[in-house]
């Protein structure tokens, strides 16, 4: 073989190489980032919700399991929903609940009665007061998050998800007050919010889950 053809060959092997390389590296500057980076713009539903004081939960968590034993429906923690559901990424919904829970104090919540709704979510709850503070927190929270309602707030703590006829709706509201007389007149503090998951398409809750958790500054 002469000297000029294994030049000849040994040139174009390195050609070869160097494109072969260039191709790769093009490869890798279009598919890897969004192969790395495809969990953190995957968006989900998100919410924020008052939890009540540990010192009620209790109280709360058996009036609302007796109400499920009868009429049916999902485990649900007991929670005032302070920004409805809204997509987001996962850093996005962190960093946006950091800043809405440092402009908020804590506050007293108080139930005005036991009321019914028209949908799944909004079956059987406690109607609280929208007294100033409640509703400035929710303000402030939505604002820091640029969610908005197609209607007027509504603070309120659900003890039933179910879909029920109007009938079984007032026959649980009825139960309830029979469980626990003086639950139209509870009073309690707001000291923490949560960021929770919540998939709205999933009425069985086993998706829902908490993200993070925020004590709030003293009033």
């Amino acid at each position: 073989m002469s000297l000029e053809l294994q030049l000849f060959r040994f040139l174009a092997f390195v050609g070869f190489l160097g494109f072969s390389f260039v191709i790769f590296s093009i490869s890798m500057e279009t598919i890897s980032p969004n192969v790395f980076e495809q969990k953190e713009i995957k968006k989900e539903v998100y919410s924020v919700w008052a939890l009540p004081p540990e010192d009620v939960r209790p109280r709360l968590k058996k009036l609302m399991e007796s109400l499920r034993s009868e009429f049916g429906g999902p485990e649900l923690e007991p929670h005032v929903t302070v920004v409805g559901a809204i997509s987001l990424t996962e850093s996005e919904a962190r960093d946006m609940f950091r800043k809405a829970c440092e402009g908020v104090k804590a506050y007293i919540a108080s139930v005005d009665k036991v009321a019914t709704g028209t949908f799944f979510y909004q079956c059987v709850f406690l109607l609280l007061h929208p007294t100033p503070e409640v509703v400035q927190a929710s303000a402030h929270c939505s604002n820091q998050f640029g969610y908005k309602s197609s209607t007027p707030y509504m603070p309120h703590l659900s003890l039933l998800y179910a879909d029920l006829t109007d009938e079984e709706k007032k026959e649980a509201q009825e139960k309830a007050y029979i469980l626990d007389e003086s639950i139209g007149s509870l009073k309690f503090q707001i000291s923490r919010l949560a960021l929770y998951k919540t998939d709205t398409e999933d009425k069985s809750l086993k998706s829902w889950e908490k993200v993070a958790e925020s004590d709030l500054k003293p009033n």
